[in-house]
């Protein structure tokens, strides 16, 4: 309903059902049901076009954010599966980001990733590992050391591991992502780099 092109003077919280309560440091009012209200100062509006499916980019400058407790972990950031967003889509379609519609992968930040050029062609244009995980593998800061591989090789589960694709080299390197990849899923993203190198 707030979506809609009421004419000026039309109040979209009372069409839309919402309350609205004071701004801090802004004029707009803020969503009371709203667990997130985002207060900005606009710095530039751009046009993207006249014609059907143009709008406007609006470029602001957050100046005070309010967030329900409720939608915080116990580390006090902002969990996902709690704030149960949804996103807009084009036609009549949302999408809602939340659930198993969402993966991590680790910001790079300060630390250089390797990047997907230094990944050896077997990992590169494994027929297991999607892009995502790719992405992964590609982040980390460097590649396990030989003494790193050779330690994980020689724990016990491990080893039975690598000992039971010796026995089946056919399908050892399938074998190897899959595993691989089960740990990037798990986060374990150093284990899967020496699971893969564990060969």
């Amino acid at each position: 309903m707030a979506s809609c092109e009421y004419p000026k003077g039309v109040s979209e919280f009372e069409k839309a059902g919402f309350t609205p309560t004071p701004a801090t440091l802004v004029k707009p009012s803020l969503v009371k049901e709203s667990p997130v209200n985002i207060e900005c100062n606009v710095l530039e509006i751009i046009e993207t076009g006249t014609k059907g499916g143009a709008g406007n980019l609006i470029i602001c400058e957050i100046v005070l954010m309010h967030i329900n407790d409720n939608v915080l972990d116990e580390d006090k950031k902002v969990n996902p599966h709690k704030l149960d967003l949804v996103a807009r889509m084009g036609y009549d379609y949302y999408c809602r980001a939340s659930g198993n519609a969402i993966f991590t992968v680790a910001k790079p930040n300060l630390k250089l990733g390797i990047g997907i050029d230094a990944l050896p062609a077997e990992i590169k244009n494994s027929e297991v590992l999607t892009g995502n995980d790719l992405g992964m593998l590609a982040n980390a800061e460097a590649l396990p050391t030989t003494d790193e591989v050779k330690s994980f090789s020689e724990e016990e589960d491990i080893s039975k591991f690598n000992k039971a694709l010796a026995a089946d080299p056919s399908n050892e390197k399938a074998t190897r992502h899959i595993a691989a990849k089960k740990l990037l899923e798990a986060g374990k993203v150093a284990d899967a780099w020496k699971i893969l190198l564990s060969y």
